[in-house]
Parts: C-alpha cells; sequence; structure tokens
C-alpha cells in the first residue's frame, strides 16, 4: 500500500520517479480502509528536502500512510518558500485538537544553544506533552531526540570540541527489540553533530538499543514516553553530508579555519570520489519496523489514542 501525499508535494514525483508507491489524497478517500495518520514537525531547514527523506523511509511499507506536515506556530522558515510552507504545512496550534498514530520531530541546527534559548522551545515542550495523549508513537530525531530525552528526563546534552562528523559503526545493543527486527550485528550510520547525550546519564527505563564507542548512543527507546529517539542520521541521502561538507568548507575558507573531511564517508576519505550509501537498508528496516509497531498496537478508534 502507498503513502498518501498531496500531488503537487515536491515529493510526489521525486518518490514516484524513484518506485515508491504514492498515491493522491483524492484516490486514497475512496479506499475503504483506515490509514496510518503519521505527522512530520519539520524544524530542519532545507524543509522539501527533509520531508522526501522522511516520506521516502514511511512510504516503503505495505501499509497506507497518511502523511501531514506541521511547524511550529510562529516561527518563520528563511530557507524555504513561503508559498510552500502555506500550501502544505499546518502550524501546531491549528492541529492541537487531532490525533496520531506516530510523529516525528526532525532535528535542528541550533545544537550550540541551551534548549531554554531556542525561540521555539516553550511550543516544543508543550507539542512534547501534546504527544502524551494524542500521538501514539513519537520519534525523535537527531536534536529532536536530544530535547525529548531533556524534557522528560532531564537529560543533558553536552558540546563537543570536534564535530562528529562521517559514518560510524553502531553495535546492535538489543537484537531482541521489535524495532531491530531484522538488523545485522553492527550497522553503518551517518552522524553529523557537534553535541552528543551519554549513557551514563540516560535513566533506568530507558533502553539504548544502537550505540558505537566512538560516537555514543544511537538509538533510545522511553517505552514510558511511547517513543524513541535517534540521535544520528539514517533518513539521509546518499549525498547530504557531501553537501553538509561542502557548506562547511565553503564558510571555513571565508573564515580562514580548517574543515574535517566527514570519515568513512567517500572512498579511502577522498572528498573527489563519489561516496556509497552504506545505511539504506538498515534505514528502511528501522522505519519499516516502527511502523509495524505502529500498526500492531494503535488504536482502530483514533479518539482513544492517548487514552
Amino acid at each position: 500500500m502507498p503513502i498518501t501525499l498531496p500531488a503537487s508535494l515536491p515529493a510526489f514525483d521525486v518518490l514516484t520517479e524513484e518506485g515508491v508507491m504514492v498515491m493522491a489524497e483524492d484516490q486514497a478517500a475512496r479506499q475503504d480502509i483506515r490509514p496510518l495518520r503519521i505527522g512530520l514537525l519539520n524544524l530542519m531547514p532545507k524543509k522539501i528536502q527533509t520531508e522526501t527523506q522522511f516520506a521516502r523511509l514511511i512510504g516503503a511499507t505495505p501499509l497506507q500512510i497518511k502523511f501531514s506536515l506541521i511547524r511550529m506556530s510562529e516561527h518563520q522558515t528563511r530557507n524555504t518558500a513561503s508559498e510552500h510552507m502555506a500550501e502544505f504545512y499546518r502550524p501546531f496550534q491549528d492541529v492541537r485538537g487531532e490525533k496520531f498514530d506516530g510523529l516525528i520531530i526532525t532535528g535542528a541546527p541550533i545544537e550550540h544553544l541551551p534548549f531554554e534559548e531556542v525561540t521555539y522551545w516553550d511550543e516544543l515542550t508543550e507539542v512534547m506533552d501534546w504527544t502524551q495523549t494524542n500521538v501514539h508513537s513519537t520519534f525523535g530525531v537527531c536534536w529532536g531526540g536530544m530535547a525529548m530525552l531533556n524534557h522528560f528526563h532531564s537529560v543533558p546534552k553536552h558540546m563537543l570540541d570536534a564535530k562528529l562528523f562521517g559514518c560510524f559503526r553502531h553495535a546492535n545493543l538489543a537484537p531482541n527489540s521489535p524495532y531491530l527486527r531484522g538488523f545485522s550485528d553492527d550497522c553503518v550510520v551517518p552522524v553529523s553533530r557537534w553535541t552528543e547525550i551519554r549513557a551514563k546519564d540516560l535513566p533506568a527505563g530507558v533502553t539504548q538499543l544502537l550505540g558505537s564507542n566512538e560516537t555514543g548512543p544511537c538509538l533510545i527507546e522511553d517505552p514510558a514516553h511511547r517513543a524513541i529517539y535517534i540521535l544520528n542520521h539514517f533518513e539521509y541521502d546518499s549525498g547530504t553530508l557531501k553537501q553538509e561538507y561542502d557548506r562547511d568548507l565553503a564558510q571555513s575558507q571565508v573564515a580562514g579555519q580548517q574543515i574535517q573531511t566527514p570519515l568513512n564517508y567517500f572512498p579511502d576519505d577522498d572528498p573527489a570520489r563519489a561516496p556509497l550509501n552504506r545505511w539504506r537498508s538498515h534505514a528502511h528496516l528501522l522505519y519499516g519496523n516502527w511502523i509495524n509497531e505502529i500498526y500492531q498496537t494503535t488504536h482502530f478508534d483514533m479518539t482513544l489514542i492517548g487514552s
């Protein structure tokens, strides 16, 4: 079964060309089925790239998904056309009375700021509390996951001396977890951040599922809040780290600084060579497993979600 997207959303044509099953909203309305309702609270500056990446992953399952794009109510993005935001995104205050089977809260390039200094922090804490009554399962990604760990468990984030940047092997620490069904004993995950969460700070009842000696915790389960958190970027396209590297390189040349090449990403660490994608299969497994867990456990009557 396909993921339901507006036919005019840029991701619709991109995913159709890739062979992902997509369905226009008017066509989906004619099917006698309750699709899973998955929301994306998109905090990333490149909204179109991010929404396409997540739609690709959650649209690869056999279930019909209704994908809803959500933004912070007052925050205005400078990197995506206002027309795109107005046509496809709804502010959180407009959806707060609705129920969702799943919600993804993305990362944001603001990790250098204390949480309380983020301009939309108050509304984001409202969103996180709202997930406990209106969302069956929440997936916090990178800074979004760190924010949820801090809000629910007071887990601090720590600034790093150097950026964790590249593709790193992570150990499967919980092979019996339904979220890791089909996973190998280890897997490669793209990493791009200046902060970290430390395993010793995780409270009892919060379980580390994937982790690395080099980069620390990666995938964390929080059953009490019906949430999982991933601190790295399975959703990245093959070229996303290269785009970040090119951006950082251009900025460093202006500032007269040295920039680190992403480790284990380019063949032989040579930026002149095209990178190979070594994480795509595990990315699809993880998000497919998440969607399957939602399908197995959510209420058919959406009014009961959160009860």
